[in-house]
C-alpha cells in the first residue's frame, strides 16, 4: 500500500512539475547589454586599480623598511631592532587595515559598486520578473556562469526579450 501511494505522489509531482513553464536568461549578457552598466564596470575598475597602486605603496614601503632593518640588524642593540620590529609590524598591519578599509565586504570599492551597480541590478530584474509575468513563466534559470546546467534548448532562452524589453523602458 505504502509502495501504491509513494509511486502516485510521484507521479503526481511530475506530472505537476511538466506544466511549469521554465525560461533561460543568460544575465551577464543583459547587464552587458546596459551602457550605463558597462560605464559603472569601466569606473569601477579604474578605482580599483588606483586603490592597489596606492595599496602596493604602503607594502612596498613596508617592505624597504624591513629589508633596510635588516641590512643594519647586525649594527643595531637589542632594544633597536625591537623597535624596528614593532615599527614595521605596526606598518604592515596599517597597510593591511587600509587594504581592507578599501578592498574589504564593507570597504570603499564595495560601497561604491552598490551606488553604481545595485540600480541597475533592481532595473533589470524588475524588467525580468514583469518579461515573466507577461509571458506566464513560473521560473527563470540565469545561465551566466552556472556550471550545473548541463543543457538547456536555445528556445528556452529569453535573454533577448529581456533585453528588449529593457531597452523599450
Amino acid at each position: 500500500m505504502k509502495r501504491l501511494i509513494l509511486a502516485l505522489a510521484l507521479m503526481l509531482s511530475f506530472t505537476a512539475a511538466s506544466a511549469q513553464n521554465y525560461a533561460v536568461v543568460n544575465s551577464e549578457k543583459v547587464f552587458k547589454s546596459i551602457a550605463a552598466y558597462n560605464e559603472a564596470i569601466t569606473k569601477l575598475d579604474q578605482m580599483a586599480e588606483q586603490y592597489q597602486k596606492q595599496v602596493d605603496a604602503k607594502f612596498e614601503e613596508v617592505e624597504n623598511l624591513y629589508n633596510t632593518y635588516m641590512q643594519r640588524k647586525a649594527s643595531l642593540s637589542q632594544s633597536l631592532q625591537q623597535a624596528n620590529e614593532e615599527k614595521i609590524l605596526k606598518m604592515e598591519q596599517e597597510a593591511t587595515e587600509y587594504q581592507e578599509s578599501i578592498f574589504g565586504t564593507d570597504g570603499e570599492l564595495m560601497k561604491k559598486r552598490l551606488e553604481l551597480i545595485q540600480p541597475i541590478q533592481q532595473k533589470v530584474f524588475a524588467a525580468i520578473e514583469e518579461y515573466a509575468k507577461s509571458k506566464g513563466i513560473d521560473m527563470i534559470i540565469d545561465s551566466a556562469q552556472n556550471a550545473t546546467m548541463l543543457y538547456y534548448s536555445a528556445t528556452a532562452d529569453h535573454t533577448e526579450a529581456v533585453i528588449a524589453l529593457l531597452r523599450t523602458k
